[in-house]
């Protein structure tokens, strides 16, 4: 049987590593992008690569330009080849306050998120059998870059305690859970809008995923600082069934 070729992009950031580690675990080949070698924004390069590389399925993870997304989704729906792209909860600003479902309006006023939602509309205008995948803060215990875990460590070095509101119910999941349903809508060829967030069903507030955190992986040094300063429920919900709850990581 020969193996699927996964194209990921972003591989030099946080997420995408790891989705690359499970890939190549289920016997697939995974193609990464070197922006040195292909510049996205150089269409013919692009195309060439594509066409040369012909992918099974498109994992896009990385920061680019809206333009990038767009063609990316049009290879990918020329093909007939899955195309699977990582939104965040971030397109959706804390007023209205959530949860906040999948058909919602996208309401980000900071620049990131309507980077996101620009690049959510490319995506569908070229490929309505797209994949996107709206994600959260990420868990993970080693992962770089992005990553709760290692940013509540950063807070802990700079601050000598970590702040952690008791009105703020995050979207968040661990990388590996998040890997597994990305990898599965792709083998599922699902299409649509998908809400991947473990603690959708649940609601933990940070105070308590911070404290959580804090047993399971044993950061005595962490001090807790709860306080009431950010309110806002930024759950995803609307794909609880993708997604493991929080709980079954953490042992609440």
């Amino acid at each position: 049987m020969a193996r699927s070729r996964f194209l990921i992009t972003g591989l030099g950031g946080s997420l995408a590593p790891r989705l690359a580690q499970v890939a190549n675990g289920q016997a697939c080949d995974v193609l990464g992008w070197n922006r040195q070698e292909v510049d996205p924004q150089d269409l013919i390069a692009s195309q060439t690569f594509l066409e040369k590389t012909r992918p099974d399925a498109i994992f896009h993870l990385a920061n680019g330009s809206v333009d990038w997304c767009g063609r990316l989704a049009k290879f990918a729906a020329e093909c007939a080849i899955p195309f699977v792209y990582t939104s965040t909860a971030m397109v959706f600003n804390h007023e209205p306050n959530g949860p906040h479902q999948i058909d919602d309006e996208r309401t980000a006023r900071d620049e990131y998120g309507q980077y996101k939602i620009a690049c959510e509309d490319a995506i569908r205008a070229e490929n309505p059998a797209a994949i996107i995948t709206r994600i959260g803060w990420q868990i993970d215990p080693e992962q770089a870059g992005n990553n709760m875990l290692m940013a509540l460590n950063q807070w802990q070095e700079r601050d000598g305690n970590v702040g952690a509101s008791r009105l703020w119910r995050p979207a968040c999941s661990f990388m590996q859970d998040t890997v597994a349903a990305l990898i599965t809508l792709a083998h599922n060829q699902a299409s649509g809008v998908f809400h991947l967030d473990s603690n959708a069903i649940e609601g933990r507030t940070f105070a308590e995923l911070v404290a959580a955190l804090k047993k399971q992986f044993t950061r005595e040094k962490w001090i807790i600082r709860e306080h009431e300063d950010y309110q806002h429920d930024q759950r995803l919900v609307g794909s609880a069934e993708l997604m493991p709850p929080l709980s079954s990581r953490l042992g609440f």
